[in-house]
C-alpha cells in the first residue's frame, strides 16, 4: 500500500529525526509503529501525511512514486491522521466537526440535517458509535476520539495513522476503539497504530515496526515477537518492569486530608466527603475510572482549586485555602497530568523551566538580577542527572519529546526536596524508557522518606508501584487497601465501578 524509502529529515537547527529510514505498509493491515520519544516516528508519520517535508527520500503509494507536500495532498490520497491533541471545535456539534470544510451545504447555509445523516450513517458503517446533535464539549474523551476518526472517513481515508489513540482513553474505552479499527480493517482500510503501550500493540496490531534514534530497527511479526523483546529493540538494553522495593519504612502522616468537598464551575458537587492521610516512606496510590473527581482531588491539593468543605493539613499546617504557590513554599511537589498547561512552559528554555519556582531564591537571584551562570550550571547538572535527551539547555521545552518534557516537571518538583509529592498520570504518553525512569524515582523518593501520592488511571501501574491502594467512584473514597499486594486487577476494578464499597469504618481503619 505504502512504502517510504531512505527517508531523512533534518531541521534548520541541525537536528535529524530521521536518517535514512525505510517503512513499508500492507494493505489491510493493522501495523504498529513503535519506540521512544523523540526516536523519529512521529515525524516519519508528519511526513506521510504532508504537515512536513523530508530532506530526502521517497514516498511509493501503491507503487507509484508521490510527493506529499500538504495535509490537503494527502488527504487527496486517501491518507489521514488523528493526532493525539484533538483538533476539534469544542463549540460545535459532532456532525459540524465531521464535516468541516467539506459541508454540505442547502443554497448558502449548512445542511445540518445531510450533515447529521452522514455523520450517522459513517457511525453505523464503521461501528464509531456517536450522537451527531451533541456538543463537542459536552462529550467524554472517547467519543471525541471516535470524531476524529470519523472526520478521516468522511474524507475518504484508506489508511488511517492513529498517533498515541489510547493515551486519554479509560479500558472500556480502548476496548471500544480496537473493536473499531478491527471492523475498519474489516471493510479495507489500512491502519497504522502508534503507541508506547506494548501490551496494547500486542494485542491489536499484525506487525511491528521499531524506531531508535532516527532509524529504523526493524519489523517484526507480532504474533514472533513479545512485550520484552519489543522494548529491548525499542531501548536497546533490557528494559525492567517490575521492580523491587525495599520494605515499607512509614513516617509520620504528611498529609492528613478530611472531608474534602469541591463543586464545579457547572454546580456539579464532584468531590464528596474525600478523606484520607499519606505518610512518610509510603506510595500511596488512588485507582479509579478517570472522571470520579481525581483531577480536582490533585488541583485541591496543590492550591489550583479551593474546597468548598474540608480541611488539608500538611505536617501541622493547615494549607486548606492556600494558593499554589503557598502550597509549594509549604513543601508540596506537583507532577500535573496536564504537563503542556501546567507543567511546562513551552516557548522558555529548559534552563528556565527548571527555576521557574525559585528563580527569586539564591544561587539564582543575587541583589535581584537572575544569574545566568547559576541557571546554565543547574541546567546541565539536571539534563544530566535526569538524562534529559537536549543538546543545550537554552533549546526551548516545546522542542522536546514528550517524555523528556516530562523528565524536565520530575527533574524541578524532585530537586525541590518535598516532604510530599503528588504525581498524577506521571507516565501518560511517554515511552517504555522514559517510564521506567519514573517508576524508579517515585520508589525512590519513597526511600527517601517522602510521602508519595500517585494518581493514575493505569490499573497495573498503580497496582505494581502502590503500598497502599485507595479506590476513588463518584468523587468518593469507597476502599483503601493497606496492601496493594495480592490485589487483583478484576477486584479493584469493581470497587472502581462502584459495585462494590468499603464501609467507612473500614476506610478509615486504614487511612
Amino acid at each position: 500500500m505504502i512504502e517510504m524509502r531512505d527517508i531523512t529529515k533534518v531541521y534548520p537547527n541541525g537536528v535529524r529525526a530521521n536518517r535514512e529510514v525505510s517503512f513499508e505498509i500492507k494493505a489491510g493491515e493493522i501495523h504498529a509503529l513503535v519506540g521512544e520519544n523523540g526516536a523519529g516516528k512521529s515525524t516519519l508519520m508528519k511526513i506521510l501525511y504532508g504537515v512536513e517535508r523530508p530532506s530526502a527520500g521517497q514516498i511509493y503509494l501503491k507503487g507509484k512514486p508521490v510527493r506529499i507536500n500538504t495535509e490537503h495532498e494527502a488527504i487527496a490520497l486517501g491518507i489521514g491522521m488523528v493526532f493525539q491533541s484533538f483538533m476539534l471545535v469544542p463549540s460545535f456539534t459532532i456532525a459540524q466537526n465531521v464535516v468541516l470544510g467539506n459541508e454540505p451545504v442547502h443554497g448558502a447555509l449548512l445542511d445540518n440535517r445531510a450533515a447529521i445523516n452522514a455523520t450517522s450513517e459513517l457511525a453505523k458503517q464503521y461501528g464509531l458509535v456517536v450522537d451527531p446533535s451533541a456538543i463537542v464539549d459536552s462529550v467524554p474523551v472517547g467519543m471525541r476520539q471516535r470524531v476524529e476518526i470519523l472526520k478521516a472517513l468522511y474524507r475518504g481515508a484508506d489508511v488511517l495513522i492513529l498517533d498515541e489513540p489510547t493515551a486519554v482513553l479509560t479500558p472500556q474505552e480502548t476496548r471500544e476503539l480496537f473493536a473499531a479499527i478491527r471492523q475498519l480493517v474489516k471493510t479495507g482500510k489500512t491502519v497504522i497504530f502508534i503507541s508506547h503501550k506494548l501490551r496494547e500493540v500486542m494485542e491489536i496490531s499484525n506487525r511491528v515496526s521499531v524506531m531508535r534514534d532516527g532509524q529504523m530497527v526493524g519489523t517484526v511479526d507480532t504474533k514472533d515477537a513479545t512485550e520484552t523483546s519489543l522494548a529491548r529493540m525499542m531501548v536497546g538494553r533490557e528494559v525492567f518492569q517490575q521492580y523491587d522495593k525495599p520494605p515499607v519504612n512509614r513516617g509520620a502522616a504528611v498529609l492528613q486530608a478530611r472531608d474534602l468537598e469541591y463543586v464545579n464551575e457547572a454546580g456539579r458537587q464532584v468531590l464528596r466527603g474525600v478523606s484520607f492521610n499519606a505518610y512518610a516512606g509510603e506510595i500511596l496510590g488512588i485507582a479509579g475510572v478517570e472522571g470520579n473527581g481525581q483531577t480536582e482531588l490533585v488541583e485541591v491539593l496543590t492550591g489550583l482549586r479551593v474546597a468548598v468543605g474540608g480541611t488539608i493539613k500538611l505536617g501541622d499546617s493547615d494549607i486548606t485555602s492556600r494558593s499554589a504557590r503557598e502550597v509549594r513554599q509549604a513543601g508540596v511537589a506537583h507532577i500535573p497530568e496536564d504537563r503542556l498547561n501546567n507543567g511546562v512552559a513551552l516557548t522558555a528554555s529548559i534552563e528556565e523551566n527548571l527555576i521557574v519556582d525559585r528563580y527569586s531564591k539564591p544561587p539564582f537571584s543575587r541583589a535581584g538580577f537572575t544569574s545566568l551562570a547559576a541557571m546554565v550550571k543547574n541546567g546541565e547538572t539536571m539534563i544530566e542527572q535526569y538524562a534529559i535527551r537536549a543538546p543545550d539547555g537554552a533549546l526551548p521545552v516545546g522542542s522536546l519529546s514528550g517524555g523528556n518534557m516530562q523528565k524536565v516537571v520530575v527533574a524541578r518538583e524532585l530537586s525541590a526536596n518535598p516532604q510530599l509529592l503528588i504525581a498524577a498520570q506521571p507516565t501518560r504518553g511517554v515511552d517504555i524508557g522514559a517510564t521506567e525512569f519514573m517508576h524508579q524515582q517515585l520508589i525512590q523518593q519513597r526511600t527517601n522518606g517522602v510521602a508519595v501520592l500517585l494518581i493514575s488511571a493505569d490499573l497495573a501501574e498503580v497496582m505494581a508501584l502502590s503500598d497502599r491502594l485507595a479506590v476513588m467512584h463518584n468523587g468518593q473514597i469507597v476502599a483503601i487497601f493497606p496492601d496493594a499486594r495480592g490485589l487483583s486487577e478484576e477486584e479493584v476494578g469493581l470497587y472502581m465501578l462502584g459495585v462494590q464499597l468499603q464501609t467507612q469504618a473500614e476506610i478509615e481503619k486504614n487511612w
